[in-house]
């Protein structure tokens, strides 16, 4: 079973590839540099890598990455620079995403493909009924006008919600929300939740971005998982 990860040479992306051929599975990663990425990993014979922007590609250059593939990720992310942040394209993870699960519906797969999206416990849940605080609800306004990625990440997650429902037969999804990022060198105890336990903006906890991999990871090959969390949003936190 193959897996499609976009937003490969970012800090979790990476790690995910590596846990899943570290398990023996099959990956495809588009990836618009590879000049980051470790030499053995770019070597290894499991590992197809297509080097393009994602949204320059074409709808049937895309159809051909998703052919055959039960999973595919999302780990796209913004950089943190000032043109990252603020340049175009503004809405580079909803745009993906969509164009991917258009492209995942064109191929009419037997069983529905697997799509998870690297998300934040910034974005509320509201059509599973989470609420925050006026404090909260106020910063967070601020964030989603000044800060366009904030908005992104929110519109992508939507867009899932409001495509695929329980009942698609292409596509069944989950969001995955870490909270504060962290890095460490090992997969550590964590635990998943389906809604925020803590305050996002006022009580933020911590997620290792090697856990946030071995999560999502898991949701692709372990089918008890994926039952658990499908149609979901679920929170991800170390354990302290």
């Amino acid at each position: 079973m193959t897996t499609l990860v976009v937003g490969a040479s970012g800090a979790t992306g990476r790690l995910l590839v590596e846990q899943l051929l570290d398990q023996g599975e099959p990956v495809k990663i588009i990836v618009r540099s590879i000049e980051s990425m470790p030499d053995l990993l770019k070597r290894h014979d499991q590992l197809a890598i297509t080097v393009a922007s994602l949204l320059d590609m074409t709808d049937a250059q895309l159809l051909e990455q998703v052919q055959g593939c039960s999973a595919v990720v999302s780990c796209l992310g913004h950089n943190l620079t000032f043109k990252g942040m603020f340049g175009h394209p503004r809405r580079l993870v909803k745009n993906g995403v969509e164009r991917l699960c258009q492209a995942i519906e064109k191929t009419s797969p037997d069983t529905p493909v697997k799509f998870v999206l690297m998300n934040t416990t910034g974005n509320q849940n509201i059509r599973a009924g989470e609420t925050v605080s006026k404090a909260q609800a106020c910063v967070i306004g601020l964030i989603r006008h000044l800060v366009p990625p904030h908005a992104d990440n929110e519109e992508a997650a939507v867009s899932l919600q409001k495509n695929y429902g329980v009942n698609q037969s292409s596509i069944e999804w989950a969001a995955v929300r870490p909270d504060s990022l962290i890095d460490e060198e090992t997969v550590t105890e964590y635990k998943a939740y389906p809604s925020p336990t803590r305050s996002a903006i006022f009580d933020a906890g911590k997620t290792s971005r090697i856990n946030v991999a071995h999560f999502i990871s898991q949701l692709i090959l372990d089918l008890g998982i994926w039952q658990q969390w499908k149609g979901q949003m679920p929170v991800v936190y170390n354990i302290e």
